[in-house]
């Protein structure tokens, strides 16, 4: 590994220009409440992993497209009083797995609700949560980051994005959660949703993105050749006559539009030796974030950030603001 991006002192500075749609807004205000026309119909059924100090749920509620989508909420045993609840989002082609893949929050005495990522689950750990699109898909690059995207209506991340807003809603339906208590989390891909999430619902308070993916798409693709953003790159080769319907759409979806909106205590990671969602593209979300903000930067660390560490240092954060 080895430094690929700006020095830490031009990254802690950097912002880019924006390419923001005069009609962003709208899109996700008319998105947002295309989707609560629908049921939230979150279920909650009790499930034994053997666990001892933790209560598991399997969890279902509608999301886009008043679709089924899955997820665990894991809750402290021993609870007296409704919990601050973190809503956690998953990485790229990752799905739920197990409720013991997921015992950090809650053995920190937090409530959990972990979402399911619609179609995904097969790469690195199982998912069970189909994505059926309402609106059709042009042809699109193996994987799920050229689904759609020749228009935002049809692009797979307005789905994504309004699946973790509903997540968010059932975790507030639950008793045994503080409603006016929200958290989002998540890494990579999960740290792109939870930008999104803490732009588009008012009720999260705390964002803590980890090297989040799906921000400034275009110096991402110009600046490396791995995947995922290397989807989008191979798509443009092929259609090269649509590279600019491509970037107009990603515009709807991009992080750093939605780090303009959030106003969430924020805190981020990055890896300066990241190859995948290079340093610039995360300083551009975190340098436009509209709420209070810290970052944690490892700076000899790729993808996988500060990993372990970075978890101590979010538990640490989330207990300042809340214990």
């Amino acid at each position: 590994m080895a430094l690929i991006d700006m020095p830490l002192s031009e990254l802690k500075n950097y912002r880019p220009d924006r390419n923001e749609p005069a009609d962003f807004d709208d899109f996700w205000q008319r998105s947002i409440a295309e989707t609560r026309q629908q049921p939230l119909n979150a279920q909650f059924e009790p499930v034994d992993f053997g666990l001892q100090t933790v209560d598991a749920f399997d969890v279902t509620f509608a999301g886009y497209g008043g679709q089924p989508v899955k997820g665990w909420l894991l809750l402290p045993r021993q609870r007296t009083e409704p919990l601050p609840c973190v809503v956690e989002y998953i990485g790229y082609g990752g799905g739920r797995g197990f409720p013991i893949d997921w015992l950090l929050w809650s053995s920190a005495g937090y409530a959990h609700l972990v979402m399911d990522t619609r179609g995904q689950g097969s790469s690195w750990r199982h998912g069970d949560t189909a994505d059926l699109p309402t609106a059709g898909s042009s042809p699109h690059y193996p994987g799920f980051m050229t689904q759609g995207i020749l228009d935002p209506d049809s692009y797979y991340y307005r789905r994504v994005f309004l699946d973790g807003v509903r997540a968010i809603e059932a975790a507030q339906s639950h008793p045994a959660v503080d409603s006016d208590r929200i958290a989002v989390t998540g890494g990579s891909q999960g740290g792109g949703i939870t930008l999104a999430a803490a732009a588009l619902s008012s009720q999260v308070k705390i964002a803590m993105p980890d090297v989040p993916f799906l921000c400034h798409y275009r110096r991402a693709t110009e600046l490396v050749d791995t995947l995922p953003y290397n989807e989008i790159t191979r798509f443009c080769v092929t259609h090269r006559d649509k590279v600019d319907t491509v970037f107009e759409t990603l515009s709807y979806f991009d992080g750093v539009n939605f780090a303009v909106r959030a106003r969430a205590q924020a805190l981020f990671s990055v890896g300066l030796m990241d190859d995948i969602c290079p340093p610039s593209t995360v300083f551009a979300a975190y340098n436009y974030y509209g709420g209070p903000k810290e970052i944690k930067v490892w700076q000899f660390n790729n993808h996988e950030g500060g990993g372990v560490h970075h978890s101590v240092e979010k538990v640490k954060f989330i207990n300042k603001l809340w214990r």
